[in-house]
This record gives structure tokens, C-alpha cells and sequence, in this order.
């Protein structure tokens, strides 16, 4: 497939919070408080490689904004440095050793900036890795599917309202980048046969779809909306968090 990847982002701060520690990565560039649309070439046929992420910072003193761009920082290097040629299961195998290494990375910058102490972060990324595509995800940031009209959540949220199946609990997660978490764990999937030209990917913080509903979402995509659009509709239904939308359409 030789086309062209259309790319709309936004990170806004929203109505409550004081400063945004969101975060989004489009391969290489980093965006917060900010707006930022692309199109990407794209040939899977030779070796390309791309990296898309949005991260949700949290901890006290602005350390959550620290922690989310570490980690796109650090992680859009490690996609970049990756050697070539690594089969499905070595590429899994990597990705979990830089989760070790960015856990370990975030403890120790809290122990040594004791006001960033406990800080962590959320992560949910594409990585187009030569004739491959894949998803990660730690935490409760999420990835969607629009095709055909209809949209469906790909990745399953780290909280415990997952594991007990109750709205309220979720602000409750089970799972970090960081904070204190040494048995973090990330999921990767590679979704190559899964998706087709047309298709729209929609990686969000919890920002958005806590504050409108998937049937909202789905209208303004069908609609040619983009993330700004997106965003703009979670902040007027309230803003209650920073809010992150990355589109990509395929």
C-alpha cells in the first residue's frame, strides 16, 4: 500500500485543570496546548517507519507534564534507534525492555526532584515499524477503529472500572508508566492484517471520551470533523481534564 496518512491533532488544557500534562507525538514532533494537522507518505512496502502517541501525565507540581513528555521523548528516540529486521516477537521483546528502562528512568528523576516524586503517566502509541503495524498500550488512554461508520475501542483501559464493570471507578487505574509502579505492563498487538485504506484511527487521553460519548465521537468523524473539532466538543460538555485527540485517516 502506497498512499498518504492525513494527521490531525490537538491537546487542549480544557475548563479545570490548572496546566495540561497531556502530551502527543506525531513522528518526531511534540504537541501540547496546541493544534497541528500533517500528511505523511507512506509506502509499506519498503522499510518505513513512523511513531504516533498520546500520553496523560499525573502528579502533583506540574510533574505529570514532566512525565508525559519524558516518556514521548524517550520513546519516540528508542522507535527511531530500533535495529532493523526484528521479527513480531523481537519487537515485542524490545518494547518491553524500554518499558523497564522508562519506569526506571521516572523513579529515579522523582528521587533526585523530590517535587516530581510518584510521578507517572499514561501511553497509548502507534508504531508503523517497516511492512508492520502495531499498538501499544499502558494504561487507560485509548485507541479507536472508525470504519463504515461505526467506531470501536481497540485497546482495553488499565482501571478498575474494567475489572469491575462501574463507571465510578474510572479514575481508578491499575497500571503506570512510572508513579511508583515496578510491575508496570503494556500491551502490544500487531494489528498489520487489521486495518485497510479508508480507515480512521483515533488515539485519545481520557479527556476526551469521559467527558462525550462514543456515538458523539462517531458524528463528528462521519461528519469530516477533526481533532480540534473533537476536542472542542469534550470542552464544551465541561473540559473536566486536559483532552488529547490524534486522527489519523488511513
Amino acid at each position: 500500500m502506497n498512499n498518504v496518512i492525513k494527521v490531525s491533532t490537538s491537546c487542549q488544557i480544557g475548563c479545570v485543570r490548572s496546566n495540561n500534562e497531556d502530551m502527543i507525538l506525531v513522528n518526531g514532533k511534540f504537541i501540547r496546548n496546541d493544534s497541528y494537522s500533517t500528511s505523511l507518505p507512506y509506502d509499506d512496502k519498503k522499510n518505513c517507519r513512523m511513531v504516533f502517541a498520546v500520553a496523560d501525565g499525573m502528579g502533583g507540581h506540574q510533574a505529570g507534564e514532566v512525565a508525559s513528555e519524558q516518556v514521548l521523548i524517550d520513546f519516540n528516540y528508542f522507535i527511531n534507534d530500533m535495529p532493523s529486521g526484528l521479527t513480531i516477537c523481537e519487537f515485542d521483546e524490545a518494547i518491553i525492555r524500554w518499558l523497564d528502562s522508562i519506569n526506571r528512568k521516572i523513579h529515579l528523576m522523582g528521587i533526585n526532584t523530590p517535587e516530581q516524586s510518584d510521578m507517572g503517566t499514561t501511553a497509548v502509541a502507534l508504531v508503523f515499524y517497516e511492512n508492520r503495524k502495531y499498538w501499544l498500550n499502558c494504561v487507560d488512554s485509548s485507541l479507536y477503529l472508525y470504519r463504515n461508520g461505526a467506531l470501536s475501542q481497540i485497546t482495553v483501559d488499565h482501571s478498575l472500572n474494567t475489572l469491575v464493570g462501574e463507571k465510578k471507578h474510572s479514575n481508578i487505574i491499575t497500571n503506570c508508566i512510572g508513579a511508583g509502579c515496578t510491575t508496570s505492563y503494556i500491551d502490544i498487538y500487531d494489528f498489520t492484517q487489521d486495518v485497510m485504506p479508508g480507515d480512521v484511527l483515533l488515539l485519545c487521553s481520557d479527556g476526551l471520551n469521559d467527558m462525550i460519548s462514543d456515538e458523539a465521537i462517531s458524528s463528528v468523524i462521519q461528519n469530516g470533523g477533526d481533532a480540534t473539532m473533537l476536542c472542542n466538543a469534550a470542552i464544551e460538555a465541561g473540559g473536566r481534564d486536559n483532552v488529547s485527540v490524534l486522527l489519523l485517516n488511513l
